[in-house]
């Protein structure tokens, strides 16, 4: 059901009429299902990793990763205000305020005020977790970096173009048939 096929997908498996899956529909709904569970594997390994993070920070696991997500946005160059974290952490405004008053109390993050208007709040990691997060999530960027070093910039870009595409289908997907918590329920 990963992939959306479902019984459908067992039925193209079978419409060659041998039932072994060979037919080119049965093979592809395969290779989409492997898909699929490679990212959900990816996903539930990602989070483990975030798990494993809290632990050896001794924090609360949607602490750390919340930690991560503005560990991740200054990488990237844009850091995160406390509205923005809230939307990747799935967290009310008051559960984040209540977050990030306990990172920061830990020595894990600041809020710098960098914006031209003053209300703008930016969240910074300190400088004594950077080094900490770098020591933990090391070994991991090296692997992935040379796992996807095994891949040229053409297939690089075609896995690129596929998660976004992915990523925007998610993204409507929890805005308009999820947006209030999922579709209505079939009625018995």
């Amino acid at each position: 059901m990963a992939n959306g096929h479902g019984a459908d997908g067992d039925r193209d498996r079978e419409s060659d009429g041998s039932g072994t899956g060979d037919s080119a529909a049965g093979r592809e709904a395969v290779r989409v299902d492997r898909v699929m569970d490679g990212l959900r594997a990816f996903g539930a390994n990602y989070t483990e990793f975030t798990r494993r993070f809290a632990t050896w920070l001794g924090l609360h696991s949607t602490d750390a990763a919340a930690l991560v997500e503005i560990l991740y946005a200054e990488d990237q160059g844009t850091p995160l205000s406390p509205a923005r974290l809230s939307e990747r952490v799935s967290l009310s405004s008051g559960a984040t305020a209540i977050l990030l008053k306990r990172l920061e109390q830990a020595g894990h993050i600041v809020r710098t005020r960098e914006s031209a208007d003053r209300r703008v709040v930016t969240l910074r990691s300190s400088p004594a977790i950077r080094p900490r997060a770098i020591a933990f999530f090391g070994p991991y960027s090296e692997r992935m970096a040379e796992a996807m070093a095994a891949y040229s910039p053409q297939e690089i870009q075609h896995f690129e173009k596929f998660l976004g595409t992915l990523r925007t289908t998610m993204d409507a997907l929890l805005a308009h048939e999820y947006g209030s918590g999922g579709p209505t329920p079939p009625t018995p």
